[in-house]
């Protein structure tokens, strides 16, 4: 017998399967047989051979085997260097690649979701791709749902707003639909799978909600930005450039495919797609050894760019061991301690508030069988159980009562300035109805509870403070309470503390302006307030690890969940810290910047050459007789000015905070050394209609002009000096000197006549002065620029 629901799901269960025993060894084998598995497309790196593809079949390797088919087919071997650089490029891309994805795939273990699952008569723990069609799962409060089901028994609330983009909350009863993707915010149910693996209805959106979201990445979209214009101009301007030196210039054909290579050779950021990988790569590893993982390569960018953190103060601030503090009975001749056992043994929370109260409570002599149960919502800040007695209520005084009583709101207040959290236990003589509780009855204890302050949260918060990051504290506990813990944290603006839920959503970009603290946060006003400041221009990061938290952290800019938080945040967020311990987010905020200063710094090498090369192929076309450089020619002052420079700058501490555009900060760093470059070699061809120069002379000297004004920008991107980065310079400099001194037939460079050689020496002393020029007439420009910016 089947049954069907679902108006266009045309989903089926088999109701043959007794709830209460599950699937047998055989039935399980049987669906695992026919592949009716819950197998989840969540792998967070790529597969080896996915490493390898990408690395190897790129548009640019293209375009390098393809003008070294050239240089084959005229001989020039020695010109073939550059292909050198290619498979270095490309073996040190695929070596750090399978390097991260080693430390990720292992660590990332830690975070695998599993689910409880009958099997035999038997509950077990398996992981959700062990999961088969009609399986009797368990699901409570926090869990996210790893596959379609149908609720047999139990009553759960559900958040769908992965699946519809709606954040209400969903009731689920016997007979009512789940859908994978979504996740419990309150109850408990038994459940039974009807879809699995990629036949999920939400399966797609499941997995758009993990890891493969692209991410918003200025680096990503700069970089492919360059991709794109080089490979849009290069094919053409090839083409061009044969056609102008052969048929019109008059060269030789080899003549002509060496030119033409150079040029095309010089236009191409070979090393720069590459740099950008290991670079990300080696942070990833980095991370990993502070016990974080990243589930987004390109979130370490945001981070270096986040001037707004987000954070609940339960696990961060504090350490997130509740614990009651004492409980103050306001009902003589009660036991509250039996009556908090009976109601908590009934409400079956796992959240840390009821397990803090378990514990003091202990278990209950005599339970009392429960009418009907209403779990903790984050929403509604409270849970029920109505008993043959009476219904009895734990939460915020201000969300369970209606009228308040002065000397109780006193003790609440006395408290919250204290950092106690407090709950009202409450008793009333009204049935649950649905999900809605009387607010009118008998307040019968305050139930007192606290949470250490972590003793490294001052510190991390200074730390903070210090690199321009505000800190925005969201909780939906008492903000009198909240304010009071940021104040033993030293927290700056800690007096700046409101209670959202007397705000209006229109209010709330006011406030996130305003205030430091919020207080009685619901999940909606979090994603609100996340917005507000994307809105105002603030790159954001969130730090959340409960169900309450998952539509923020899907808002942030970067989001950042821990290991013992809800499988939907962990699901959802950009990094997970693996040992819970909120001291490490300034190391992982400065391997962000460390990452993306030392990119964008060495990223301005390889565009100067890509610069000058593209501005003298033009130059090529219209105003000289031949592109002055040939293939090995460059590879000399690319490898030594720029791709070996490159990996050690990139893997250099540097932890000053990311601003402005990436390609205005790269090009405003790269065009005064191609604008020398240009120059330069415009200077020779003008010296060669004054002064008897051939070609392999004019060859020379732009070769020693653009050596030195590339040796110059590396200088400069070395400023400050460090130790490491004087001796890459020093380094350079003198193999640039021996090549040129020893080796001048590899690189087809002849001897200069006294006066070529003093001009070429003058040429070089202008050269940083020249470039010096650039520079300050560059930053004059960036100053008025951003002078209007803050006029405006």
């Amino acid at each position: 017998m089947k049954q069907t629901w679902g108006d266009n799901m045309n989903l089926q269960t088999d109701t043959e399967i007794d709830s209460s025993y599950g699937l047998s060894e055989e039935q399980v084998a049987a669906r695992v047989e026919r592949g009716q598995v819950n197998k989840q497309i969540d792998r967070i790196s790529k597969s080896y051979k996915e490493i390898i593809h990408d690395n190897i079949f790129t548009l640019f390797n293209l375009i390098n085997v393809v003008l070294a088919g050239f240089i084959i087919f005229i001989g020039s071997w020695r010109n073939l260097l550059f292909m050198g650089v290619i498979l270095s490029n490309i073996v040190i891309g695929i070596l750090q690649e399978i390097r991260a994805k080693r430390v990720l795939d292992k660590l990332s273990l830690i975070t695998q979701s599993s689910v409880k699952v009958r099997r035999s008569g038997e509950w077990k723990e398996i992981h959700i791709d062990d999961v088969v069609l009609d399986d009797i799962i368990s699901l409570s409060t926090s869990n996210q749902i790893i596959a379609d089901a149908i609720v047999i028994d139990g009553r759960l609330e559900v958040n769908e707003s992965l699946v519809t983009g709606e954040s209400d909350i969903i009731i689920k009863q016997p007979g009512d639909e789940l859908y994978s993707g979504s996740f419990v915010v309150s109850g408990n149910a038994t459940c039974q799978v009807l879809h699995v693996g990629e036949d999920n209805y939400a399966s797609t959106i499941m997995k758009d909600a993990k890891v493969f979201k692209k991410h918003k990445s200025q680096l990503r979209d700069s970089i492919n930005y360059i991709i794109k214009i080089i490979g849009f101009v290069i094919i053409p301007m090839g083409i061009a450039l044969f056609v102008k030196q052969y048929f019109i210039s008059g060269y030789p054909f080899d003549k002509a495919i060496i030119a033409m290579v150079a040029a095309l050779v010089g236009m191409i950021p070979e090393g720069l797609v590459l740099l950008t990988s290991v670079a990300l790569a080696v942070g990833t590893i980095n991370l990993a050894r502070k016990q974080t993982l990243v589930q987004e390569l390109y979130c370490i960018e945001t981070l270096a760019r986040v001037d707004t953190l987000c954070l609940d103060k339960t696990g961060t601030i504090t350490e997130g061991n509740m614990q009651v503090e004492d409980i103050l009975v306001l009902e003589e001749g009660l036991d509250i301690k039996a009556l908090l056992a009976n109601f908590q043994e009934a409400i079956h929370d796992e959240n840390a508030t009821a397990m803090a109260i378990r514990n003091f409570v202990g278990k209950p002599a005599h339970m009392e069988k429960p009418v009907r149960i209403l779990p903790f919502s984050s929403a509604r800040k409270c849970s029920a159980v109505t008993f043959e007695s009476g219904t009895y209520v734990l939460g915020a005084y201000e969300f369970v009562c209606d009228k308040k009583d002065p000397a109780i709101v006193a003790e609440i207040e006395k408290q919250a300035n204290m950092g106690n959290r407090v709950l009202v236990f409450m008793q009333n003589d009204t049935p649950i109805k649905f999900d809605d509780i009387e607010k009118d009855g008998h307040i019968l204890a305050l139930v007192l509870l606290s949470d250490p302050i972590r003793k490294e949260a001052p510190q991390t918060l200074d730390y903070f403070l210090s690199q321009g990051v505000d800190i925005k504290v969201i909780s939906g506990d008492d903000p009198r309470t909240v304010h009071a813990i940021a104040k033993k944290a030293n927290l700056k603006n800690h007096e700046r503390y409101i209670d959202v839920s007397t705000l209006k959503d229109e209010e709330i970009d006011a406030a996130v302006k305003h205030y430091t603290i919020f207080g009685r946060v619901s999940p909606k006003q979090k994603k609100l307030m996340i917005a507000a400041l994307k809105k105002q221009g603030h790159i954001t990061a969130m730090i959340g690890d409960g169900v309450n938290d998952v539509m923020a952290l899907k808002e942030a800019d970067c989001s950042i969940s821990v290991a013992q938080g809800s499988e939907a945040a962990k699901n959802i967020a950009n990094l997970v810290l693996l040992d819970n311990n909120f001291a490490h987010m300034p190391h992982i905020v400065d391997e962000g910047r460390r990452v993306i200063n030392n990119i964008q710094r060495a990223a301005s090498l390889f565009l100067v050459k890509t610069t000058f090369s593209t501005m003298l192929a033009f130059l090529t076309l219209f105003l000289i007789r031949r592109y002055p450089f040939e293939p090995i020619q460059l590879t000399l002052i690319s490898s030594l000015t720029i791709g070996i420079p490159s990996f050690f700058l990139a893997l250099e501490p540097n932890h000053a905070r990311v601003q402005g555009n990436f390609l205005l900060n790269v090009f405003s760093k790269a065009f005064p050394g191609a604008l020398c470059v240009v120059l330069s070699v415009v200077f020779v061809h003008f010296l060669g209609n004054v002064l008897p120069i051939n070609e392999a002379q004019m060859t020379t000297m732009t070769v020693l002009l653009t050596g030195t004004s590339s040796l110059i920008v590396l200088y400069r991107v070395c400023i400050p000096f460090t130790r490491l980065r004087f001796i890459v310079f020093v380094i350079m400099t003198a193999l640039f000197i021996a090549a040129v001194v020893l080796l001048p037939n590899l690189f087809v460079l002849v001897r200069l006549s006294f006066y070529q050689a003093v001009c070429t020496l003058g040429a070089m002393f202008m050269i940083p002065i020249v470039m010096d020029f650039f520079f300050r007439f560059g930053n004059k420009l960036k100053l008025k620029e951003r002078l209007e910016q803050v006029g405006k």
